[in-house]
């Protein structure tokens, strides 16, 4: 009972000291006032650090008693998004800002600990995306995937932080990682770390004269890629447009209100709201529209395109702007910062965003316009794809046929299917494509033959449903 009480105090007084300590941000976060409840706090937390620090059966380093009180001081926000960062972690972060860093390429969340856990799969750590083209992609993690144990260890009792540590690394080091599809198709991919960059944008021409825009994240060069793109899509005569920001993570807020701008001509893109009134902004179309008001535009979306990949997902349906093809979104309304304090730092949920319908999505998602997602598989399907992931058969396969010519992948899925593999042919066929698209220096911007979405697409582009 001492220990839950000294625990208690700890994580109480932390919060009044940072309260404190806050006002050294400046005007954008909450101005310090001092009363005397704060400073009958304040003085209660002098006392127990004090009285901790002479009184503890072993001799406990200053900085461990901080960190760990401000670690669970963010815990206690019940806010993924918003934690403690300590001089390492802050490192990490300005690596991640500069678009380069060590690690496997996920981005990942999960619940902070003490939430009530609606789902038991909250226990692990979800993936939101992997980044293409690095290590966790090519290895075939797709988001909506858990991970459920890092070298042999459950993450069940791990932070975010401390999953993100152990993800992270020197560059050419493995990392054995558990992985959890659905809820019961469990493997092992061992996963050798890289230098990280992060990529932004890619674009290319579908038939028809249709362009394909797809955003991967939203970063500080993301607009002028974006603005790059357009310009390809005006010299090659452009008369419609998709945009897919599936598996998209998010990004900068500035990024994606300077894109959406390129769409729209007045009223506003997206709306932040705070308690704290300097905060509150409202990000409004100017007359810069570089796309004609006229031309189609398809989004796809799918339960990977989360924050700001929503931001403009949900500024181009409400205004009519963009129709909507996929699966419902992740569903993340908040915005956060990131503050240098002292050696560390904080990453800290300020504000809410809006789209233009005055909507907040946080935990709700956006609903596609038409929804489109695979089927979902039986029971002795989920078992087969399962035989398939956990034994390496795809990846073997492509290993001795590097080509993946069509009668190789006929006589593959004939073998598959007389050892017991109930797969449709379709299926097979995507795993195979997906696996030598992975093994490629360039892989292809776009995949027609196996994308249901994006074939949603042009076909609701091609037979007019679509309209500008």
């Amino acid at each position: 009972m001492k220990n839950k009480e000294r625990f208690f105090w700890i994580i109480l007084s932390a919060f009044l000291i940072v309260f404190s300590m806050v006002s050294f941000f400046g005007p954008n976060l909450i101005a310090y006032q001092t009363n005397s409840e704060t400073r009958a706090y304040l003085d209660k937390f002098e006392y127990l650090f004090q009285f901790l620090i002479d009184n503890y059966v072993d001799e406990v380093p200053v900085e461990d008693l901080y960190e760990g009180a401000l670690k669970g001081l963010f815990e206690s926000l019940d806010d993924p998004y918003s934690y403690y960062l300590t001089a390492d972690d802050m490192e990490d972060m300005n690596d991640t800002t500069t678009g380069k860093f060590g690690g496997v390429g996920l981005y990942i969340s999960k619940p902070a600990p003490g939430n009530t856990l609606e789902d038991p799969l909250d226990r692990f750590v979800q993936v939101v995306s992997p980044i293409e083209d690095t290590p966790a992609y090519r290895a075939g993690v797709h988001a909506g995937d858990y991970i459920t144990k890092i070298e042999d260890e459950s993450v069940v009792d791990l932070s975010i932080d401390e999953v993100v540590d152990r993800l992270r690394g020197h560059p050419g080091t493995d990392v054995l990682v558990s992985v959890l599809r659905g809820k019961d198709i469990e493997f092992e991919i061992t996963l050798t770390r890289a230098i990280i960059e992060i990529p932004t944008v890619k674009e290319a021409m579908l038939p028809g004269n249709i362009g394909y825009l797809r955003i991967i994240q939203f970063t500080p060069f993301t607009a002028e890629r974006v603005k790059e793109a357009i310009k390809y899509f005006d010299s090659n005569s452009y008369t419609s447009l998709i945009i897919d920001v599936r598996g998209n993570p998010g990004g900068l807020l500035d990024s994606v209100a300077d894109i959406g701008d390129f769409f729209l001509s007045s009223g506003p893109i997206v709306s932040t709201k705070s308690r704290i009134r300097n905060e509150n902004e409202v990000f409004r179309a100017t007359r810069r529209v570089l796309v004609p008001e006229n031309l189609p535009i398809a989004v796809l979306i799918d339960r990977g395109s989360a924050s700001a990949a929503e931001i403009l997902a949900g500024a181009l349906k409400d205004t009519g702007r963009g129709t909507l093809i996929g699966e419902t979104s992740f569903g993340k309304g908040s915005v956060q910062k990131v503050m240098g304090f002292h050696e560390g730092g904080l990453k800290l949920t300020i504000a809410r965003y809006y789209t233009p319908a005055d909507i907040n999505i946080d935990k709700i998602g956006i609903e596609p316009d038409r929804e489109v997602k695979e089927k979902e598989l039986s029971d002795e399907e989920t078992e087969s794809l399962g035989r398939i992931l956990k034994e390496n058969l795809v990846s073997e396969f492509i290993e001795s046929h590097p080509d993946a010519n069509e009668n190789a992948q006929r006589s593959f899925i004939r073998e598959l299917k007389q050892d017991g593999i109930v797969l449709e042919d379709r299926i097979i066929e995507k795993l195979i494509r997906n696996e030598y698209n992975r093994n490629l220096d360039i892989p292809p911007v776009y995949d027609l033959d196996f994308d249901i979405i994006l074939q949603e697409a042009v076909r609701m582009i091609t037979t007019g449903e679509i309209k500008g």
